[in-house]
């Protein structure tokens, strides 16, 4: 937990050193209109709920993936990444501290999105599942954090952790249907995405907005924490066995 904590203060003082990694709260409402103008032109009016929550994942994944792969890539250009991983306190708990912090400050994202929808579109985005929302919406916090535990710990291993971690992004985008749903993407792809827990979420998140009941709540909320739990737990020990090996050939700082 210290570990943890201390991973959490170094964040808020990195975010204030380097405001430019917010630029999903910039491109979120960027997205929303996008989003937003394809639907209304379609005349699928109904899909709104997919046009408010596709650039709050977008803003959120791409906040974890990015802060995973920048924490490691500023602490080598430091040359500070050595006295972490020296330290007694786990590397693992401390980089999930910094990327909690961050998904925790993309929650803005939610707010901003929902009220460029209603202000330039006149569309509402309504809860009718609040707890629901609420406990989907933590877990897959959660789930986001410990799924990025485990690219940070590939990130050790390239030279440039930045451009890997952009990369990365758009293929979960697809595979977690977050705009298009995997109902509709490729049968043989369909059994890929169900290992993401993005795609758990976002169908949860967008069947709280919608006034019929939310089906198999329990087992979808169970799935997106049992993923997130993966996430870190082959993050964890993927980042000990690692750490071992750039230990043993003095590579950490080079790579």
């Amino acid at each position: 937990m210290k570990a943890f904590l201390a991973g959490a203060g170094i964040q808020l003082r990195f975010l204030r050193a380097y405001p430019d990694s917010l630029i999903p709260f910039i491109t979120a409402p960027l997205f929303t209109v996008i989003f937003m103008m394809i639907f209304r032109h379609a005349g699928r009016s109904d899909l709104t709920a997919y046009a408010a929550i596709a650039p709050v994942f977008i803003a959120l994944w791409w906040l974890a993936l990015f802060n995973a792969g920048w924490s490691i890539e500023v602490e080598r250009w430091n040359g500070t990444i050595e006295l972490l991983v020296a330290a007694p306190s786990s590397f693992a708990a401390v980089i999930l501290g910094r990327i909690t912090t961050t998904t925790m400050v993309g929650v803005i994202s939610f707010g901003e999105t929902w009220l460029v929808a209603r202000l330039l579109f006149g569309a509402r985005v309504r809860i009718y599942h609040p707890w629901a929302f609420v406990a989907t919406v933590l877990i897959t916090l959660a789930a986001m954090a410990g799924t990025s535990v485990a690219m940070s710990s590939l990130f050790v291993l390239t030279r440039n952790a930045v451009t890997f971690s952009n990369a990365a992004s758009y293929p979960f985008y697809i595979l977690g249907g977050i705009l298009v749903p995997v109902s509709l993407l490729p049968a043989w792809i369909r059994p890929v995405s169900a290992a993401v827990f993005l795609s758990w979420s976002s169908g949860l998140l967008r069947a709280t907005l919608y006034a019929s009941s939310v089906h198999r709540l329990g087992f979808r909320l169970g799935m997106v924490a049992l993923l997130g739990v993966c996430g870190f737990t082959l993050g964890a020990l993927a980042m000990r066995v690692i750490l071992t090996r750039v230990r043993a050939n003095g590579e950490l700082g080079t790579m």
